[in-house]
């Protein structure tokens, strides 16, 4: 039998007690166990032009023949808050960029003798900001993950013109948001569960940007596919879009060449779904 030196044995014991150890600080300072991605505006729009003319029914078959057939369709209870039926330009296909806001503990109202706005502008500035902005680029979804069992205007009129300003095509949420009537006006596509009427400030506090969330029982990462529609909305992971975009464009081509033929018997103009 080798001899091992005592030495050797306490300098392992050792070392295993301070791996031990960073590993405890490491988990008590706070860690994120799913690896995520970020790509370039480039790599999106490829990926993209997969998915032109894609409807979400069309990736739900695509998800099914991946063998992902119980993965990516967001609860319902999420849909458009305003549909177009003439141009369809509710309809999005993008690129996700994941937020979190998660209710506060902070105060929810100014100190006695302190100014409102001043107090409403702190609190957006310091702990409800929109600091996933400048990762805005072109074909980009932003999904929020927010607080739905509380009345919070997250999104509203105003901000979605600036996230359009910066590329973005649409917005998905589990929660709320307010002014929709001039978002629909605006012709910015939003999925939502509710409309919603209040303010961030003394509601909720901005969590992650880009870090792993769930959108009505859906896992959804950054660099995700999302399609919207007026069946719904479904996330497509990363990993699987380009099989499951060439497998719903598959579905898509015969149901639009049968559709096109019933349109020519019954006398139907063609429309765009058909083109």
């Amino acid at each position: 039998m080798k001899h091992i030196p005592f030495i050797a044995i306490l300098l392992t014991f050792y070392l295993g007690a301070f791996s031990q150890q960073a590993r405890v600080s490491e988990l008590a300072a706070g860690i994120n166990f799913l690896e995520t991605s970020w790509y370039t505006e480039a790599e999106d729009l490829e990926v993209l032009a997969l998915y032109q003319g894609l409807r979400v029914a069309d990736v739900s078959d695509g998800m099914d023949m991946a063998g992902l057939p119980h993965q990516g369709l967001v609860d319902p209870a999420i849909h458009p808050s305003w549909v177009d039926y003439k141009e369809l330009s509710h309809i999005i296909r993008g690129i996700a960029l994941t937020v979190r806001y998660v209710p506060t503990q902070k105060r929810d109202r100014p100190e006695p003798g302190e100014d409102f706005s001043q107090w409403e502008g702190n609190f957006y500035g310091t702990y409800s900001s929109e600091a996933f902005m400048p990762l805005i680029h072109k074909g980009v979804i932003i999904v929020i993950d927010d607080v739905e069992e509380k009345d919070i205007g997250s999104i509203g009129s105003n901000n979605v013109l600036a996230w359009k300003e910066r590329g973005a095509l649409g917005v998905v949420t589990d929660a709320s948001s307010r002014d929709t009537d001039e978002v629909a006006l605006e012709e910015f596509p939003l999925y939502l569960r509710e409309k919603g009427r209040g303010i961030r400030p003394g509601r909720n506090e901005l969590e992650s940007v880009n870090r792993p969330i769930s959108i009505g029982g859906v896992l959804v990462c950054p660099g995700d596919v999302v399609v919207a529609d007026g069946d719904g909305v479904i996330v497509v992971p990363r990993s699987v879009a380009v099989e499951v975009a060439n497998l719903a464009q598959g579905v898509l081509d015969k149901d639009k060449a049968g559709r096109k033929n019933l349109y020519e018997r019954l006398g139907m103009p063609m429309d765009q779904t058909v083109e």
